[in-house]
């Protein structure tokens, strides 16, 4: 049973949403499930791949890379929805533009007034919780402690949920469960070594602990998105400021031409459940288990 199912994916930037979880949004839509995607920030300090929308960066003196990246999402988010369903719409938390991409940590950007990471902490959290009431989710997926990868944005994203989906919880009254989206160990290590033949021209391979990953036994769900790999692949095409898709179609590389593979499963921790009589017990292939 999947109606009146609802699925809340938070995100730092616009293109994180194909790379972290475009599977489970894609597997999801397709079992018939309301998916939402709310974006923190439209990713202005983004470094873009190629010439052709190099100017556009923010230190390139446009600083227009936002609103490009905006189309990229929008483009992203139809690729990951069934074709005889209305493309999901892009949506930002506190409206386009209210935030903005802080950058790395250290970088001049953090400093500018609508960094999200210096943002007022209350009211970010006050108006995540809002987004939160006004879905109505079961199920929501947000950023473990470090950030993924220790951007500031996405740690803002953590502390906000952490702080938020308590309250929006007791607001609504109803069934919760929260989980964070990571990357299992044994996973990573077998799509690198299979991949380990065919890096492209330019690329490199990881050095021993440079991506980010939780071993097996942390691990507490786990989303078989085989059927909807394409779509994920064709998400992850679809920011090409940001990703660029091996010819494989198995690995992709950001900027720094970092191979990483394409899982055909996506992992999750469960950190926080709401309005259910007791824990969840066990490990799932169904982030909806256990919900009434």
């Amino acid at each position: 049973m999947t109606a009146g199912r609802r699925l809340l994916l938070l995100h730092a930037h616009p293109d994180d949403e194909s790379l972290m979880t475009g599977g489970t949004i894609a597997r999801y839509l397709a079992d018939g499930v309301d998916v939402r995607v709310l974006t923190f920030t439209l990713g202005e300090e983004g470094e873009v791949i190629g010439d052709r929308w190099a100017q556009l960066v923010a230190d390139g003196g446009a600083d227009q890379l936002g609103g490009l990246r905006i189309g990229e999402l929008t483009s992203a988010l139809a690729e990951l929805t069934p074709p005889d369903r209305e493309p999901m719409a892009p949506r930002f938390l506190g409206g386009a533009g209210h935030w903005r991409d802080s950058g790395m940590a250290g970088a001049p950007s953090a400093s500018h007034p609508r960094a999200l990471a210096g943002a007022m902490f209350d009211e970010v959290v006050a108006t995540l919780a809002a987004e939160v009431v006004d879905f109505a989710p079961q199920v929501v997926i947000t950023y473990d402690p470090a950030g993924t990868y220790g951007h500031p944005d996405h740690q803002t994203v953590h502390a906000a949920s952490a702080a938020a989906l308590p309250v929006a919880a007791k607001t609504l009254g109803a069934q919760l469960k929260v989980y964070e989206s990571v990357t299992q160990e044994s996973v990573l290590r077998d799509g690198l070594a299979e991949a380990a033949g065919r890096v492209p021209d330019g690329w490199r391979m990881p050095t021993a602990g440079e991506l980010p990953s939780y071993p097996d036994a942390r691990i507490t769900a786990e989303i078989d998105v085989d059927d909807v790999y394409d779509r994920k692949v064709a998400a992850l095409r679809a920011h090409a400021t940001q990703v660029t898709v091996a010819p494989s179609g198995t690995e992709y590389a950001l900027s720094n031409n970092i191979l990483q593979p394409i899982g055909r499963r996506e992992h999750f921790i469960r950190t926080g459940w709401f309005g259910l009589d007791e824990a969840p017990d066990g490990f799932e292939t169904d982030l909806f288990a256990g919900l009434s």
